[in-house]
């Protein structure tokens, strides 16, 4: 061959190698396809500029994880707990919400520096005895989370259209057109109509709050510690639903994966700079997160609690008891308009967690449409049987043991998350600092002492 001819550059590796590079030597296998694949990197991220400019592309997928902790659901204990207890159980709200901050942030780190959803670590981690079991559990919880939702979504469309709930929770099943509609146009459009339903959810609670004149003094003392709650079975039963609403088991999840939409490069210093922005995006939409919980459980306190109503549990109920308590027709309205909008948010989040699971645990894909319509299947069936069989006053109660599943599954995914990012061999220069690693043991911890003492409560004469 001539030495001066020009020599051709090197044939590019294929895709799957671009995208899923060789796992680290502390993981048992390389990495696979990821999970979401066709959103996977779709989004560019500032390489220069303003770090304003730079955190303006990671911003999104904090507030779909936000999401799992306002659903439904959630609503049902914070009305319960308000109402039963006025203020007391703000400090398990603002508890939750620190123990999701600490979490969510491990989740990026996974996400970014593993280059794995906690489901892919998971797999590559565990022999399939554990494996197995751990992915039962994350598709319980997806289901806990569907209930609430159809439950949710189904009351909402009542309160504010008047259809029979047992047609709202078949009518839930169509909410799968609204995700493909929505995933056709690109990932970015999905946040941004997570970001526009989270807007109306916050602007019904600010007049809300704004019509029931909180004892603020009240508030504050109620975010501070008590006793009470380990004195108090029904007390606790609530504050541990709170926790299963706040910090869910399907958020760890779904956050590992979101956070590897972006572009972020696979330099250190590129991969620390993205779970730095990622982290400061999840933490915000916390803190939104948090302010709404506040605002279902104050307003609670201050209607219900206040004049005695200390028995409310039911959404209906609270949505009937608004306008007389509060003296207008606004209020009610403005309840039904966000708790249809927490549905629909929830749907989304659901969607995308449910897919992340079976992805990463069973390396099966489907179509995301027949997903869905598999766990709406299986959360309906309850839903329309109780409505049936107990009545529209039975759907509260649901809710509720709805959020107490998803506590009792949290340490199958917690613990598994804590392990993973504390590992040096599987994080590498991604390893979490160890004042962070203990902040988060001691949230597993917690998390397990409760339910401990959950369940022994109830299985104790």
């Amino acid at each position: 061959m001539d030495a001066r001819l020009p020599r051709l550059p090197p044939e590019p590796p294929p895709k799957a190698a671009i995208t899923a590079p060789s796992g680290r030597s502390g993981w048992r296998e390389a990495r696979g396809e990821p999970s979401l694949a066709g959103m996977f990197r779709s989004i560019q991220t500032a390489k220069g500029g303003s770090f304003w400019r730079k955190l303006l592309a990671f911003l999104g997928p904090g507030y779909l994880v936000a999401v799992g902790y306002m659903d439904p659901g959630n609503w049902a204990t914070s009305l319960a707990g308000g109402s039963k207890f006025g203020y007391a159980l703000l400090t398990i709200a603002l508890l939750s919400n620190l123990m999701a901050v600490v979490l969510q942030s491990l989740c990026t780190r996974l996400g970014v520096g593993a280059g794995r959803d906690l489901a892919q670590a998971c797999r590559d981690s565990f022999p399939r005895w554990i494996s197995l079991p751990l992915w039962l559990s994350a598709e319980i919880a997806i289901t806990a989370t569907d209930l609430a939702e159809v439950i949710g979504t189904a009351i909402g469309l009542n309160l504010l259209f008047h259809i029979p709930l047992e047609i709202g929770v078949i009518i839930t099943a169509a909410d799968v057109f609204l995700i493909l509609g929505l995933q056709a146009f690109g990932f970015r459009w999905i946040e941004a109509f997570v970001v526009a339903m989270l807007a109306v959810i916050a602007a019904c609670f600010a007049v809300q709050i704004a019509m029931a004149d909180p004892d603020w003094g009240a508030v504050l003392r109620g975010f501070a510690p008590t006793t009470d709650i380990f004195r108090n079975r029904e007390m606790l039963y609530l504050a541990l639903g709170i926790l299963g609403a706040t910090v869910m088991p399907h958020n760890l999840y779904l956050h590992s994966g979101l956070v590897q939409t972006r572009g972020y490069g696979e330099g250190i210093e590129e991969k620390r700079e993205a779970i730095k922005l990622a982290t400061i995006d999840s933490t915000i939409a916390l803190c939104l997160a948090l302010t709404i919980n506040a605002s279902i459980l104050i307003l609670a306190a201050a209607t219900f609690h206040r004049v005695g109503k200390t028995d409310v549990v039911e959404l209906d109920q609270a949505y009937s008891f608004l306008s007389p308590l509060l003296g207008s027709t606004l209020a009610p309205t403005l309840f039904a308009i966000a708790l249809l909008c927490c549905g629909l948010n929830s749907t989304v989040t659901a969607t995308l967690s449910g897919q992340i699971v079976m992805e990463g645990f069973l390396r099966l894909r489907i179509a995301p449409w027949l997903r869905r319509m598999l766990t709406r299947m299986i959360a309906i069936v309850p839903a329309v049987v109780v409505t049936i069989w107990a009545g529209e006053k039975a759907t509260g109660q649901l809710l509720i043991l709805s959020q107490v599943v998803l506590s009792l599954q949290l340490p199958f995914a917690v613990v598994p998350l804590v392990m993973f990012t504390a590992s040096r061999a599987k994080m590498g220069p991604f390893t979490s600092p160890r004042w962070l690693t203990a902040l988060a043991a001691v949230t597993a911890a917690v998390i397990i002492a409760l339910n401990a003492k959950l369940l022994w409560d109830y299985v104790s004469p």
